[in-house]
């Protein structure tokens, strides 16, 4: 890898570049450190994987704030958008909740009480089980999930903007790809 200074004043720091001489990024540099340290280790994965991981955290941040925007936190946007996938009467069961969005049976319990603290969900009695239980998404909680989901599109297609539409669909289908390789294995 190439790095370049700036030309002029004082020392700064090293910008890397990416391959032809494209603008490089953190990851950049990364690799390069290791691949002067390390140059018996096939560092090939860093270029795919670390990218993944710094963009997933930044996302993590943009999703935060475009949430909070709208009153709510990720793990109350991801289980109301589970109940509004969901289609009319927007019911699931705490079961079927916890599967969707990943999370252990009493974590989901726990959200779907600060959640019916908030009036966004109600528990209903299942017509199908006498013993069981239905969370109800809310009219409010519809308005507040379908508002937050339009502003969240709104802001990632924004961060999209420097990708043309094949890319995007390229990427979209790379990712799927190594998505469906990994499997259902969680960490």
């Amino acid at each position: 890898m190439i790095s370049v200074n700036t030309i002029g004043g004082g020392p700064e720091p090293d910008r890397p570049l990416g391959p032809q001489g494209t603008p490089g990024d953190e990851v950049d540099r990364i690799v390069d450190a290791w691949q002067r340290e390390r140059p018996d280790l096939d560092l090939a994965p860093l270029q795919v994987l670390s990218r993944v991981s710094r963009l997933a955290r930044h996302l993590d941040r943009f999703r935060r704030a475009a949430f909070a925007a709208h009153d709510l936190e990720p793990w109350e946007f991801d289980v109301l958008a589970a109940l509004r996938r969901a289609g009319e009467p927007y019911r699931l069961s705490p079961g079927q909740l916890a599967a969707e969005t990943l999370v252990a049976s009493g974590t989901m319990t726990n959200r779907i009480d600060r959640l019916s603290a908030r009036s966004l969900v109600v528990r209903e009695p299942d017509p199908d089980d006498g013993r069981g239980v239905l969370v109800r998404l809310t009219g409010t909680g519809r308005a507040r999930v379908d508002d937050a989901l339009a502003s969240l599109l709104e802001h990632e297609r924004g961060l999209l903007t420097s990708l043309g539409e094949s890319d995007r669909d390229r990427l979209g289908g790379l990712l799927r790809a190594l998505a469906l390789s990994l499997g259902s294995t969680s960490p």
